[in-house]
């Protein structure tokens, strides 16, 4: 962590620093270090244009990950089955749905037809509209609108409006969608069932805990948090009562009748990965959606899905549809300027927002994915404009294409603009109509208190997931967990590729002390992604003599300077890395990335679909820094130890576990049952109602918590710093995770290895406890 005064004292020191030792040679071995400015904020840029240079490459990359069979229909579809399969892991479909059972409330209205026409031609049908709810999940349940029309159904569809749009307005019920965008009731009077599930909204309303502090994160953004770190979606969720939808469709008479899903904005994103997702659906209608999705970062989080990139552009989801209907209409899209507005009482939303995509972009997207499947041809594959591609949804030309597609060419629907005879019926009585907000907040009651579910399984889960370790040895559990520490860096962490240019070590003396000198260090790692540091070397040692190192790692908002600068006295750190110094311990400081409001979060957001995040990053400067500071000849490559405070000891659970070159960690003002921390809806510690929307790692609660990861720093040594005052938990988590990291160790025989130090005291490096664990496991004499 920073404040104002320690960067003052820095910039001052750092003045007068550059001044009187401007012409001082670097660290043997390294080149001089030229580089000027704040070096935190050119690593975090340079990594900024390594994700968007990854995310453009992500295009052409993602046919690796696909093995299309086109030699017939059903072994293409048998060949996209595994691709299938991933995309509901990401979207977080992975659970089995409740037998379909539908729950009519009470019938709203009849709407009666309008006069016959001529013989021959297809008119509207009349309709009866139900307020229903459905089964979809334990504790789930979809609710909406069901329009039945008056005799047989050609057909069953679900239609999904945007989220803001509820199911009275798509049946035109209510105002608020212009009766050419009523997409939900034209169908039914052309003979269709329709189902019209409502939406978890934008509104900020029930966001929030309660007594505790209220945010104005969207809805959707507040069930997305809680859903992602437990391996869920609030898009899955939704496409979960979609296809419960479907499910009711075949199981009530439905039969052979074709089964279509259609729908706007959000719900035309919800019926998208619907109609990929699952082949019991004979045609899919996207409207306001469809186009290029490189761009999904600056998109509301709520869309934010892990991995997306790699394998998924819209193209690629399209292609799953295929070889059935596909209509997309080119219009406009739902218009988000960002969350709703922040207030003294409403703060920590995500930033991010939808604008309507170009047409040229769009026809682009379209041809490419038709490009994807051309060994199907021909395919009832159709993009409807809508006027230039930014007029309104739902026009005559995509309900009509929507209609051939699922019942075939024989049909032809009388759409007469889509507007009503004012003569059929008017508007129902208030009375006759569901209460929507009563209804959205039980929808997002429900699926909060899903995720909560999660929480409270996800021990459970987690003993499931390590079922496979042996903890017959401490041979045995080092052979065993290798493939969790796997699993951590690949699934969860996300793992970028070794470094893939020279280190090239840059170095420059910076200070110089009557016990120690310090040097800035510049490595480099990826085109523009380059390590930064402060490296503390004590004065006399010996030439030959190889000394212990301690990488001390700052906070959130924090740089090196915080912890290893000799005129910055933090009252977070104490000059914990110039302490260590003075006691003979080599000591290096690194930059971690974290630094700079939003614009590290926007890393995240970027890294997320590429199936990355910031540790990533973190992980492969980290490996660099080992290797070069394992190649100095005062250092003992086989001690060098960790030690973070904050979101450095955010790292000292995550980067050790990764990296077997740290021969011991110390995790500060950070230790905690990190999953109740993310996903809590009941206490006052969790993420729930703060601005870090960065803190979420998806299905993390199912497969790692802190115990979890310190199993992977066994055998090597691993301690807890923690203040009875710290704010970031209370005393009772650290204790309750921590037991479970001092039960593995005391089981396989190292409980000596391991120590918990609580002090009464802050937010702080207390240096006490752990100053004598870094003595005694690094084998360096205390003064």
């Amino acid at each position: 962590m920073s404040d104002p005064l320690s960067m003052l004292c820095f910039m001052a020191l750092g003045a007068v620093c550059a001044a009187v030792i401007a012409d001082a040679q670097p660290l043997p071995g390294t080149r001089p270090l030229t580089m000027e400015g704040d070096l935190a904020a050119h690593m975090v840029a340079g990594m900024d244009r390594f994700l968007m240079r990854e995310t453009g490459a992500s295009v052409g990359r993602r046919a690796g990950h696909w093995r299309r069979d086109f030699s017939s229909q059903e072994a293409y579809v048998r060949s996209v089955a595994p691709n299938r399969e991933r995309l509901k892991k990401i979207i977080g479909v992975v659970e089995a749905r409740e037998p379909a059972e539908m729950a009519r409330v009470e019938k709203v209205i009849p709407l009666t037809p309008r006069p016959p026409l001529p013989q021959g031609e297809r008119g509207r049908k009349g309709y009866t509209v139900h307020a229903v709810r459905w089964n979809v999940l334990r504790g789930v349940e979809g609710e909406g609108l069901l329009l039945l029309p008056e005799g047989e159904p050609v057909a069953d569809v679900v239609a999904l409006g945007d989220c803001d749009w509820t199911p009275e307005m798509l049946a035109g019920l209510t105002p608020g969608v212009p009766e050419e965008a009523q997409f939900a009731r034209r169908l039914t009077e052309q003979g269709c069932r329709v189902l019209i599930p409502v939406l978890i909204d934008r509104r900020d309303t029930h966001s929030g805990i309660p007594g505790v502090r209220m945010t104005n994160m969207p809805h959707r953004e507040f069930v997305y948090r809680a859903a992602y770190e437990m391996g869920r979606h609030v898009l899955g969720y939704e496409v979960q009562k979609a296809l419960a939808g479907v499910d009711w469709f075949k199981s009530e008479g439905g039969g052979g009748r074709p089964v279509g899903v259609i729908g706007y904005g959000e719900g035309g994103l919800i019926a998208f990965y619907a109609g990929a997702v699952d082949t019991r659906i004979d045609a899919v209608g996207v409207s306001g959606y469809f186009g290029p999705r490189e761009g999904v970062w600056q998109e509301p989080i709520y869309r934010n899905v892990w991995g997306l990139l790699r394998e998924f552009g819209d193209a690629e989801v399209a292609s799953l549809i295929a070889p059935r209907a596909l209509v997309v209409e080119a219009c406009r899209h739902p218009g988000v300027t960002g969350p709703p507005p922040v207030t003294n009482e409403r703060r920590g939303a995500a930033p991010g927002g939808l604008t309507t995509p170009s047409l040229s972009s769009v026809e682009a997207e379209f041809e490419r994915a038709q490009g994807l499947v051309a060994g199907l041809s021909p395919l009832s594959w159709t993009l409807v404009r809508s006027g230039d591609g930014s007029g309104p949804p739902g026009s005559e030309g995509m309900v009509d294409a929507f209609l051939r597609g699922l019942v075939g060419a024989g049909l032809k629907p009388a759409l007469t603009g889509g507007r009503r005879d004012p003569s059929v019926h008017g508007p129902p009585s208030p009375g006759q109509l569901p209460d929507p907000e009563a209804r959205q907040r039980r929808q997002l009651s429900q699926l909060v208190e899903q995720t909560q579910d999660l929480m409270r399984e996800s021990e459970f889960r987690r003993a499931e997931f390590w079922s496979k370790v042996d903890a017959s040895s401490v041979e045995r559990w080092q052979e065993t967990t290798r493939w969790y520490r796997d699993y951590l860096w690949e699934e969860v962490i996300g793992k970028l590729p070794p470094a893939t240019i020279p280190a090239d070590p840059r170095t420059r003396l910076v200070y110089d002390t009557p016990k120690f000198r310090g040097y800035e260090v510049v490595l480099d790692v990826y085109p523009d992604v380059f390590a930064y540091g402060i490296l503390l070397v004590p004065k006399g040692v010996k030439e030959g003599e190889r000394r212990p190192v301690v990488v001390c790692q700052h906070g959130l908002e924090g740089r090196p300077q915080d912890v290893a600068d000799p005129g910055v006295d933090s009252h977070y750190y104490h000059q914990f890395a110039c302490r260590l110094a003075e006691r003979g311990f080599v000591t290096y400081a690194p930059q971690n990335p974290y630094i700079g409001g939003d614009s590290f979060r926007v890393l995240q957001r970027k890294a997320n679909p590429l199936k990355c995040a910031l540790f990533s990053f973190i992980t492969r400067q980290h490996e660099r820094t080992l290797e070069w500071l394992s190649s100095l000849p005062f250092v003992d490559p086989g001690r060098i130890a960790f030690y973070g405070l904050s979101y450095g000891g955010k790292t000292a659970v995550r980067v050790p576990a990764l990296l077997e070159g740290y021969c011991l960690s110390i995790c500060s003002a950070d230790y905690n049952e990190w999953i109740w921390k993310n996903v809590s809806v009941r206490h006052r510690y969790s993420y729930m109602g703060t601005g870090e929307y960065d803190m979420p790692e998806f299905d993390l609660g199912n497969t790692f918590n802190y115990a979890e990861m310190s199993w992977l720093i066994f055998p090597r040594p691993f301690m807890v710093e923690r203040g009875h005052h710290d704010g970031v938990a209370p005393d009772e988590w650290v204790a309750y995770e921590y037991a479970r990291t001092f039960r593995r160790y005391n089981l396989l025989g190292l409980g000596e290895r391991t120590e918990v130090e609580f002090f009464d005291g802050p937010h702080t490096i207390h240096g006490v406890g752990t100053f004598k664990f870094l003595h005694r496991h690094l084998r360096w004499p205390e003064p």
